[in-house]
């Protein structure tokens, strides 16, 4: 009998155009067992969604440096509320201000992982927090 994996989609939204980090996240997700779809630079809310749709993932994870992070989160959920996937965990990582946090998570963000957050820490919050379907 085979062991369900947890799926997630990791994305980089807008113009941001610095990906290093969501390579490394991308990586350390596959090599901790769960199967890690990385859509690229430049996605929009809309391109972010559809994909996930598309690879029926449990979550999405958006990497984001740019400082748009308080226009593309909830462009995203509205997004995934319109095509009825408001129940996948969406969570976060970048350079988004403290600030900024509580905001994000009153609207549907589940977590934001900010600088400094280990590989080890994200794994273990995803392991406690998200089912495979």
């Amino acid at each position: 009998m085979s062991q369900l994996k947890i799926r997630i989609l990791i994305a980089k939204a807008g113009l941001d155009g610095h990906d290093r980090g969501a390579k490394i996240i991308t990586r350390a997700l596959r090599d901790a067992g769960f199967e890690v779809i990385y859509t690229g630079l430049h996605q929009t809310p809309e391109e972010i969604v559809e994909a996930a749709l598309q690879e029926d993932v449990d979550a999405i994870g958006i990497s984001l440096l740019s400082g748009a992070h308080n226009f593309l989160f909830p462009e995203i959920l509205k997004a995934l509320k319109e095509k009825g996937l408001e129940e996948l965990v969406v969570f976060g990582g970048g350079i988004i201000p403290d600030q900024d946090i509580e905001g994000l998570k009153k609207i549907g963000v589940k977590e934001i992982f900010g600088p400094g957050t280990t590989t080890t820490e994200m794994i273990d919050w995803i392991n406690e927090n998200i089912q495979p379907k």
